[in-house]
């Protein structure tokens, strides 16, 4: 059986990060798997720290973080697993920070420094593939997170994945809604019938997608 995790950087446990991710869990659960679901702001853990012990000549840490903390089993699972799918909202042009840290730490470790002299290039540290899907939530319209380079800002953490993992793919859900209930909140910069007509439009696609995305990266042939 194959073996996935699944990783919320949201600080939101059942908004729409969590509903993208739980039906991404249901499209790989759908095909066989077996699914572990973290809610990340729920342990205590910091970036990397830039101590290079995963680099040293001789380093035994085998991919793994060498700091001790609460999501070392997490990113143990991780390498182990055969999918990961991770996701977080955008916040000022970024994901959360607990996505950035939580990436900082599964990456680096698996990443070299060394010169791939055959296919050029840094080499990869992983002797396998580990298909990793990325979900990211936004408040701005799709043509708007276009205009102002969203595709490429968060691209460039697809794009770090693809590297380290062997594969990465990045999934979009555009003009969520950020409030259950507008009448509690300061803001008129938002039309709440817009945002209404937009979650009950095009919100269940991009479930759909999700669930997609799920199955296909339990499915691929590595």
């Amino acid at each position: 059986m194959k073996k996935v995790v699944v990783l919320n950087a949201s600080p939101r446990k059942n908004f729409n990060t969590a509903k993208l991710l739980k039906e991404a869990q249901r499209g790989a659960e759908s095909v066989g798997a077996e699914v572990e679901y973290f809610n990340l702001y729920e342990y205590n853990f910091l970036g990397c720290r830039s101590c290079f012990a995963c680099q040293r000549k001789g380093s035994t840490t085998e991919g793994i973080c060498a700091i001790r903390d609460d999501i070392k089993p997490i990113l143990e699972k991780c390498l182990e697993s055969d999918a990961i799918i991770i996701g977080s909202p955008v916040y000022f042009s970024y994901p959360t920070g607990v996505f950035r840290s939580f990436v900082e730490r599964l990456m680096f470790p698996n990443h070299t420094y060394m010169v791939d002299k055959v296919n050029g290039g840094l080499k990869r540290r992983l002797d396998k593939v580990i298909p990793t899907g990325v979900i990211f939530t936004m408040n701005c319209p799709k043509e708007m997170a276009e205009g102002i380079n969203y595709t490429t800002i968060l691209g460039e953490n697809v794009k770090g994945l693809n590297h380290i993992m062997g594969y990465a793919e990045g999934l979009y859900s555009y003009d969520t809604t950020q409030f259950a209930d507008f009448s509690k909140y300061n803001c008129d910069l938002f039309d709440e019938k817009h945002k209404k007509e937009v979650q009950q439009a095009q919100f269940p696609r991009d479930l759909e997608s999700a669930f997609a995305l799920g199955r296909k990266l339990v499915e691929m042939d590595k």
